[in-house]
């Protein structure tokens, strides 16, 4: 339990939280092991799982009709994907391959929802932790955005 609870505290959305809410996390948490080049999930399945990332990396793309994949985002350690589908329950919004041999922990979608709606507390603070994170992301969309068409008018 120990070693899950410094794994969950070395992940950027877990990092502050308390003990009692780690250890409550840890418990759902699995262990999951995936080999380089296979996919964790498909654009378009049913959401059912978060993935934090122990070891290794997970390329997130969509593939782009005439273009073949584009790769989106190149995850490593500390970060997590797949929260998407948990929060809104749409399906996939992206593929997820592994890049590079991966250790990850996963938080099954029922579990969470049972410890954020058992746990008010956890709740409050797991999701405020999801929504900076997701604006912080959002923020880089804009960036890359703007600069993708700023550079598009002076070529």
């Amino acid at each position: 339990m120990t070693d899950r609870l410094a794994q969950l505290r070395g992940i950027q959305l877990f990092s502050g939280l308390k003990e009692p809410a780690l250890e409550l996390l840890a418990r759902i948490a699995i262990e999951e092991t995936h080999a380089r080049g296979t996919k964790i999930f498909r654009h378009g399945e049913p959401g059912d799982k978060l993935y934090l990332i122990l070891e290794g990396k997970v390329r997130i793309s969509r593939e782009v009709p005439g273009m073949g994949e584009e790769a989106l985002a190149v995850l490593g350690p500390g970060q997590m994907f797949g929260e998407m589908a948990l929060l809104d329950e749409s399906p996939r919004s992206a593929d997820a391959n592994v890049h590079d041999k991966c250790l990850l922990l996963s938080i099954p979608k029922d579990g969470f929802d049972d410890l954020l709606f058992l746990n008010k507390d956890l709740a409050y603070e797991v999701l405020w932790s999801i929504v900076r994170m997701l604006l912080r992301r959002l923020r880089e969309t804009n960036d890359k955005l703007t600069f993708l068409s700023t550079s598009n008018k002076f070529e």
